[in-house]
């Protein structure tokens, strides 16, 4: 894109924002954008999924992918998030050389190990997550971060095994634990097997939270649904949701076919389940990192830690 299409685009779009508040419906903003064809797939500009305003993507990069005209939360890539939470140079990724095998030999439009293969190019990561270890205003934390951008954040046994090997690192150390959901649940291609890790990863919390005491902080984010939801997502000491997120186990359509009736609007984002009980907090993406910062605070002045076995 040229340097002049760009700042035509600006000012068309600077004109859209400059309409009378009579006029500036979402209808009229919206057969506006088609008129005028502002391009949105130049990586200059992207659009807002909740509000659909056009979004110039430097500044929505700076707001850390929260949408400055509706506040919604635009999804971001593990490595951002990780960018977003962790103190800048003390990132150290755990397993990075875990692979998926295709044992089921699993194909459908296209073969299980291709699907992979696309995926892998595509992200540069090797499955749906991104372990480590790191420091998060000064206090060394256990870090698991899901990647939505492969294959939809599904879980299956790579993912499994590396949340697995995570939280039986933090116990060992005994440093608090967070992992940051967003998926779609468990991943069919691998069957029973991506079933298993549901089990798997739930029993090395129980040792972690029940017998080692140690702090798990669950983060839910959009989406997080199915298996992630029936496991470790809602196994957190704490349990904090981003605004407006979509959390469920089985989707809208799939529960109003099996009750035959009609469900509420809305009932399965983050603050109609707070509301519920679910969830402990709803924190903005930019307050985050303080929040937990504070949580750790907390934690380290709780009477029944055993000093000597503190990660301050």
């Amino acid at each position: 894109m040229s340097l002049m299409n760009w700042f035509e685009d600006k000012r068309r779009f600077g004109g859209l924002i400059g309409a009378s508040i009579e006029k500036a419906t979402k209808e009229y903003i919206l057969n506006e954008r088609k008129r005028l064809k502002v391009n949105t797939t130049n990586g200059l500009w992207t659009r807002c999924d909740n509000c659909e305003n056009i979004l110039y993507v430097r500044f929505l990069k700076q707001n850390k992918s929260v949408c400055e005209e509706c506040g919604y939360h635009l999804q971001i890539s593990s490595t951002e998030r990780i960018e977003l939470l962790i103190d800048r140079g003390t990132w150290q990724p755990m397993d990075e050389d875990i692979v998926a095998r295709d044992v089921l030999k699993f194909s459908d439009e296209d073969s299980y190990k291709n699907r992979v293969l696309f995926y892998q190019k595509r992200t540069g990561l090797t499955d749906a997550i991104q372990t480590g270890i790191g420091k998060l205003n000064k206090n060394l934390i256990a870090l698991g971060v899901m990647e939505f951008q492969f294959m939809g954040g599904s879980m299956g046994s790579v993912v499994g095994e590396k949340i697995t090997r995570l939280i039986e690192y933090a116990t060992e150390k005994s440093i608090p634990l967070i992992i940051v959901c967003s998926s779609g649940g468990a991943r069919m291609q691998e069957g029973t097997l991506s079933l298993m890790q549901m089990a798997k990863i739930s029993s090395v919390l129980q040792i972690h939270q029940a017998k080692k005491k140690l702090l798990y902080i669950a983060i839910l984010t959009y989406p997080t649904t199915g298996g992630v939801t029936a496991s470790f997502g809602m196994l957190g000491d704490i349990i904090i949701a981003e605004p407006k997120a979509y959390i469920a186990f089985a989707g809208k359509r799939v529960i109003e076919q099996t009750l035959r009736q009609k469900i509420p609007y809305g009932f399965q984002v983050a603050e109609s389940l707070f509301d519920h009980g679910l969830l402990d907090l709803i924190v903005p993406r930019n307050l985050l990192k303080g929040v937990l910062g504070k949580i750790f605070e907390l934690y380290g002045l709780a009477a029944y830690k055993e000093r000597n076995n503190s990660f301050f």
